[in-house]
């Protein structure tokens, strides 16, 4: 039975009021559009400090602007800091002043600010740092910045100098490479603790980590999130994984507990688990310690499971082992009894509150992606939210789960923008499962081609959330439905559904594909079935070479986005090999070759026809270009129409802002030429005047 769910634009019923003619939107509007980052409340919930940032189109980047929320003041805009705008990474202190990181001269130098007053500079660093954390008492700051293995303090003092040599690097174990960056040897993220007196910070920094070889936080996307301190400021938690021969193989990422003065070394806190264990989150009252363990080592998607760990005695309770979804986030309540997480569930990421000591869940709030979530003063929270329909604003939520919007800062903007329709449905897909899907449709009343999106991952999802990478709204400014199946291997429905495609990519996940688009274009009339496009991007690259031969005539074209062309040299040439190896029986290729090659695209080049933009990138090491050049050599080999787009300056995802604008206008130019549609116009490079200024909540 189709589930129906329709929303309307945000756009719908600002046009309602709006002076503005509606148009497609445009890969420039996306790329203008302000971002708003996560906020950090003071602790008598009075304000909110978050970046909000805008592209500068002339430097093909993004800059950060810090903005202040009065949250007291019903209908109060975000105002830039005076005299801290282009600070970063702001939290508040016990105190209620604001410290944040901000470049004095060409070297981020931790500040202080009263709110009102002017920023004062607390450090003096040598050396790049990553980010900061400030303890709940201000008595102690924990720094992470890559450093030498040798360096005894931040600034690395009595660092022997590199003797003159020529520009090799050489390397004895993996990784050689991780994600877009050339391992450097010897160099780690390291911690180094600071304490606070008179107003400044002491010392050089004295180091955490002691004789542990790792990252912490985890490279390539650990932060914040997996460092904490207890409220006195004594101890320090983080995650980290030990380095060694088989690091490129492994996931058993560990918790750590130290001494914030480095008077002890580290100690082990989760070393009976080999799997993941992270996102260390200390109570309010310092006994407790949250975190989230995976059960499986060397599988990167299996479920996190909530733990409690009573940090006087030991003893560690999984809180949410019978509740079969996966935590994203942590946030203990003020007074300790309940924990405040979001979880994938169902094509959204809502809310839920965990009860520490029975474990009940309950949701809080409904449709949207959530994140970032604080929790304020005298109850409620504030959070982060954004759909499929906008990207995000703040919110605040009520202990009844109610919803006020406190920020709207694309508001004009988003009322410029054709009117679209959000649709969910359900059907029967491989092992007669239930599997979900949604459409994404402009409102025009005459047949829609089609943009079937195929989600990377495996293990994810095309949700309802907003992307400024592969943005389903953007997919329908030329008129195009857009189309999307959460296949076997998709988050959100329960880890059995999630270990489904293992050792399964090409099987359940094409038969999900293939009768989710023939249920869809049954249902609904106004899809063109006849007039398709394949898209997809990582793991939906490889389903696009794998359709290619194995489903070669639904599509009249396809867009291949850093996908897996050829699974053997994949096995050898990507850098994290635990996923590689998971996915096909957690075994290596030479030990296992019958498990790569039954789902290897390559071994299907004789049955390609369906013409192919390639897309890849020089900086992607998860599924390096020479997988892309090696589909686009396929198909000219085999005379059939075929387009190659490298970018030398991108990584497994397309980031720049003018690059993002080239990716849409060719991949639109490639679905124009086989599918139709009306390209959305080329849109000149914004020119900032006073209206492109965040809007009023």
């Amino acid at each position: 039975m189709i589930q129906f769910k329709m929303l309307l634009a945000v756009a719908a019923s600002a046009l309602a009021t709006s002076p503005l003619v509606a148009r497609p939107m445009t890969a420039a509007d996306m790329q203008s559009m302000h971002r708003v980052g996560a906020p950090e409340v003071s602790r008598d919930g009075r304000y909110a400090v978050f970046t909000i940032s805008d592209t500068d189109w002339s430097k093909n980047k993004r800059s950060n602007t810090l903005h202040l929320l009065d949250l007291r003041r019903p209908g109060a805009a975000p105002i830039p800091i005076k005299g801290a705008e282009k600070a970063h990474d702001a939290v508040f202190g016990p105190d209620g002043a604001l410290y944040f990181l901000m470049a004095a001269g060409d070297q981020d130098q931790l500040f202080r600010m009263p709110v009102g007053g002017s920023p004062v500079q607390i450090s003096n660093f040598k050396g790049d740092i990553s980010g900061f954390r400030l303890a709940p008492n201000g008595s102690t700051v924990v720094v992470w910045a890559d450093r030498d293995l040798r360096c005894t303090d931040l600034a690395c003092a009595g660092l022997p100098a590199k003797r003159p040599t020529g520009s090799g690097r050489t390397y004895d174990q993996l990784f050689v490479r991780h994600w877009d960056t050339w391992a450097e040897p010897g160099v780690k993220s390291r911690l180094f603790s600071f304490a606070v007196s008179g107003g400044k910070l002491v010392g050089s920094g004295t180091p955490l980590t002691g004789a542990l070889v790792g990252d912490t936080p985890s490279k390539p996307f650990g932060g914040a999130e997996e460092i904490s301190l207890s409220p006195d400021g004594r101890t320090v938690f983080f995650t980290l994984r030990e380095a060694g021969r088989i690091e490129a193989k492994s996931t058993n990422l560990d918790i750590f507990q130290v001494s914030a003065d480095g008077s002890a070394a580290p100690i082990n806190l989760t070393d009976a688990n080999d799997g993941t264990d992270t996102l260390p989150t200390v109570s309010p009252d310092g006994r407790t310690l949250a975190y989230v363990a995976m059960a499986r080592p060397t599988y990167e998607a299996d479920r996190q499971v909530l733990q409690l760990r009573d940090l006087a005695t030991g003893q560690t309770r999984a809180i949410t082992q019978k509740w079969d979804r996966s935590i994203d986030s942590i946030a203990w309540s003020n007074d300790g009894r309940s924990l405040f997480v979001t979880a994938g569930d169902t094509l959204e990421e809502p809310v839920f509150r965990v009860n520490a000591s029975t474990g009940a869940v309950t949701r809080l709030t409904g449709d949207g992606h959530y994140g970032n979530v604080r929790v304020l003063a005298g109850g409620g929270l504030l959070a982060t939210m954004n759909s499929i329909m906008a990207p995000d604003d703040i919110y605040r939520i009520d202990a009844g789960g109610r919803n006020v919007k406190l920020t709207d800062v694309n508001r004009e903007l988003l009322a410029q923008l054709d009117p679209v329709t959000f649709q969910k449905f359900s059907f029967k897909g491989a092992n007669n499962d239930t599997v979900w899907g949604w459409t994404l449709k402009p409102v025009m009343n005459r047949p829609l081609p089609i943009a079937f999106l195929v989600h990377g991952g495996p293990q994810g999802s095309f949700s309802n959330s907003w992307s400024y990478r592969w943005n389903p709204r953007l997919f329908t400014a030329p008129g195009y439905a857009a189309v999307s199946v959460d296949f076997h291997g998709s988050t959100g429905y329960g880890q059995a559904f999630t270990d489904a495609i293992n050792r399964n990519w090409g099987g359940w996940p094409l038969e999900d594909l293939q009768k989710g688009l023939a249920y869809i274009t049954a249902k609904d009339p106004q899809l063109d079935a006849a007039n398709a496009c394949a898209l997809g991007g990582s793991y939906g690259g490889y389903m696009m070479n794998w359709i290619e031969g194995r489903w070669p005539d639904r599509f009249k074209c396809i867009v291949q986005h850093d996908g897996v062309f050829d699974a053997r040299a994949m096995a050898y040439e990507t850098e994290e090999l635990w996923f590689d190896e998971w996915e096909h029986g957690a075994k290596a290729y030479y030990e296992a070759p019958a498990e790569f090659e039954k789902w290897n695209p390559v071994n299907y080049v004789q049955n390609w026809r369906t013409p192919q933009l390639v897309i890849t990138s020089e900086k992607d090491f998860r599924i390096p270009y020479t997988q892309g050049i090696a589909a686009f050599t396929a198909l000219q080999q085999r005379n059939i129409p075929s387009r190659l787009l490298i970018f030398p300056d991108e990584n497994h995802w397309v980031l720049k802002p003018k690059n993002s604008v080239q990716w849409y206008d060719e991949v639109f130019g490639w679905m124009g030429r086989y599918i139709g549609g009306q390209m959305p116009a080329v849109q000149p490079v914004p020119t900032p005047t006073a209206k492109t200024k965040p809007e009023r909540g």
